[in-house]
């Protein structure tokens, strides 16, 4: 090393850095890391900044000489820790909690190193074969039968957009080969959904050439669960008006509530009408890992595609996604392209290439870092976890339904829970227009208020046009302690809410809870 610090590869060199600075490097960075996560319960959560105040911090132009790690790690702790979202905060309650086990750490730690792209066998024996062993592993933890084949890929965006583009082939339109556009002869496609799927389905069917219009998203009943009596309306209306449907899109684990889709119910209408099942089970697909709770999934398995997220709800750095199927030679026809330049032409023997069946060649070694991380844990070890998280949520929502002042605004079945204030004065004046505007108001000024402690972080949703707090576990850092401060900060900023000052001085004697109750009364009550 220099004296100024730099290492002589980075002044004189052609090549990387020698094997001792680097060793030196990494135990540095495997300091930095463990500090890190040590020093989380003492930073907020969400970095207290605002929109455009960052990048001003770092210079305008690239750096034209090289700087010592020393100085660059610095920087690190000065620029960016500070203001990342801390989402292995054990007060991260929002959105699905990522949380970034040690083991998952290591494990893209372990990637990075070896540096594999898989998207042929050739250029990654051990990332193609790896994969179909961690696959298979999956499949069998979840219950899944051996029909079920599958790969990694990043995100349940790509995979459920991967799944529809194989039931596009599936359905006999050759769209991979001859596109959609002016081919009247194919019918309209359309693909059905809840009215609560994920946004991703929609951004598929946009990408697919299908178009927005495509999506047909199916009213849901009072526990948001997609109603099979209208999908099977809705699917032979289309054929009344020769359109073409060619798949369902059933979410076991919805993004705004968590509902489940009636799957058997679904199952029975995608065979009727022979059309591809694809079940996104991004979020809640892990518990399926639980042998008593199979029950919940029944009928997942005569799906054509499955989405499980294990970087949702097992503790996975970001990305890693499961992508399963009964049908991979469908998703071959949808993806394959085979140039000469990637054809292998020095082994007899078959190999399966994993570029051949996603849209993007370049593939990372996603499986690599799953492997270590079951093996760390066992499945013994994420099913504890998984379950206690359940558990926290159910006490959560056990405090909520005994307050007065709060609702639950959607079933339990997993590990969100769904809740708004709602001041008991209010109770019986729900769908009045004016309390639940007012009612979204405060509750959205409840979200903020909590959210700017910096001791947890919390997402909302709408449901039933209401505005909701979702409080969502699953982080592998949120112990008791957080579960009982998030529920004192909740009643804590609602009785501040209750004791504001009137908004005007027409009603300088009542609090706003009053007032709102008293101008929703009906006339001449």
């Amino acid at each position: 090393m220099r004296s100024d610090g730099l290492d002589p590869a980075q002044v004189d060199g052609l090549g990387d850095i020698d094997a001792d600075a680097y060793r030196r490097a990494l135990h540095e960075i495997a300091d930095l890391i463990a500090d890190y996560a040590e020093s989380l319960p003492g930073r907020p959560v969400l970095p207290p900044v605002e929109p455009g105040s960052i990048a001003p911090m770092f210079p305008t132009a690239p750096p034209e000489d090289p700087a010592p790690l020393e100085s660059i790690l610095a920087d690190y702790r000065r620029l960016v820790e500070p203001h990342a979202t801390a989402w292995n905060h054990p007060g991260f309650m929002a959105y699905f909690p990522t949380s970034s086990s040690a083991a998952g750490v290591i494990g893209e730690l372990l990637m990075a190193s070896l540096a594999q792209n898989t998207f042929l066998w050739r250029t990654s024996p051990i990332g193609t074969e790896l994969e179909t062993v961690v696959v298979s592993w999956f499949r069998q933890a979840l219950g899944l039968p051996e029909g079920f084949d599958g790969l990694v890929t990043d995100t349940a965006s790509i995979g459920s957009l991967m799944a529809l583009a194989a039931a596009r082939e599936a359905a006999g339109l050759e769209a991979a080969q001859r596109g959609l556009p002016a081919r009247p002869e194919v019918g309209e496609p359309r693909v059905y959904a809840s009215a609560e799927a994920h946004s991703s389905i929609d951004k598929a069917c946009m990408i697919l050439g299908l178009g927005r219009d495509a999506l047909v998203h199916i009213a849901t009943d009072d526990a948001l669960r997609l109603r099979s009596e209208a999908l099977e309306a809705a699917i032979r209306a289309d054929l009344g008006a020769g359109r073409r449907p060619i798949a369902i899109v059933a979410t076991l684990g919805t993004t705004a509530s968590t509902s489940v889709d009636p799957i058997a119910d679904i199952a029975d209408i995608a065979e009727r009408h022979g059309l591809w099942l694809h079940v996104d089970a991004a979020y809640a697909g892990v518990v399926a890992l639980l042998p008593e709770r199979h029950d919940t999934f029944s009928g997942w398995e005569r799906a054509d595609s499955i989405i499980v997220n294990p970087h949702k709800w097992l503790f996975t750095p970001f990305d890693a996604s499961l992508f399963l199927t009964r049908r991979m030679t469908q998703v071959r026809a949808a993806f394959s392209i085979m140039p000469e330049y990637l054809r292998t032409l020095d082994r007899a023997t078959p190999t399966r290439d994993m570029g051949e069946y996603t849209p993007q060649l370049g593939r990372r070694f996603r499986a690599l870092k799953l492997w270590v991380l079951l093996r760390w844990f066992g499945l013994a070890g994420l099913r504890r976890r998984i379950e206690h998280h359940m558990l926290q949520a159910q006490t959560l929502a056990g405090w909520v339904d005994a307050d007065p002042s709060f609702e639950r605004l959607a079933p339990v079945p997993f590990s969100v829970v769904c809740l708004r204030w709602r001041p008991a004065e209010l109770a019986n004046h729900a769908g009045d227009p004016v309390v639940e505007a007012f009612l979204d108001t405060q509750n959205q000024a409840l979200m903020d208020a909590l959210n700017r402690t910096g001791e947890v972080l919390l997402s909302h949703a709408r449901l039933h046009g209401r505005f909701t707090i979702r409080v969502a576990f699953g982080n592998l850092r949120t112990t008791d302690r957080e579960l009982a401060r998030v529920w004192h900060l909740l009643r804590e900023h609602a009785e501040r809410l209750e004791r504001a000052p009137a908004p005007s001085a027409a009603s300088a004697e009542r609090t706003p809870v009053q007032a709102v109750a008293a101008d929703s009364r009906p006339s001449g009550g």
